[in-house]
C-alpha cells in the first residue's frame, strides 16, 4: 500500500465513516431511538467496520490488516442486513433505506477491493520489512 501513510486516507475508512454517521442520524429519531436493541446493534456494525479498518492498518502488516479488513466488511453486511429490518419495521422510510443500502454497497465493495490489492500486492507490510 505504498502511499498511504494514514488510515484517514483510505477510501475504504471514509465510506464506512460516512456509514456510520448516517446510521447514528437515521437512529436517533422517532421511534428508532427508542428501540434500544436495535439501535444499538445497528450502531455497533457500523462502528466496527471504521474501527476495524484503522486497527487492522494500524498493526503494519498486511496478513493482519486482511483479517480485520475481513471483519470489516462483515460488519459492513450486518449494516446491509440491519437496514432490511428497520425499513421492514417502518423505523426508516424507503427513501432513507436506498440510499443507506447503496452506501452500505459502496463500503463493502472497497474493503472488497482493498482486500484484493494488498492480496496481490508483493509486500507484507512495514512490520516484515527488515
Amino acid at each position: 500500500m505504498s502511499g498511504i501513510d494514514r488510515f484517514e486516507d483510505l477510501d475504504a475508512w471514509k465510506l464506512c465513516k460516512k456509514l456510520c454517521s448516517e446510521v447514528y442520524a437515521v437512529t436517533s429519531v422517532g421511534q428508532f431511538a427508542r428501540d434500544f436493541e436495535l439501535k444499538d446493534q445497528f450502531r455497533r456494525a457500523a462502528i466496527s467496520a471504521v474501527a476495524n479498518i484503522a486497527e487492522g492498518f494500524g498493526r503494519a502488516g498486511n496478513p493482519e490488516f486482511l483479517q480485520f479488513l475481513s471483519i470489516a466488511r462483515g460488519s459492513a453486511n450486518e449494516v446491509h442486513a440491519l437496514i432490511y429490518v428497520a425499513v421492514d419495521l417502518e423505523l426508516i422510510n424507503g427513501n432513507k433505506g436506498q440510499s443507506l443500502l447503496s452506501l452500505a454497497d459502496r463500503s463493502v465493495a472497497c474493503i472488497t477491493a482493498l482486500m484484493i490489492s494488498i492480496q496481490k500486492s508483493n509486500t507484507r507490510g512495514p512490520k516484515y520489512d527488515s
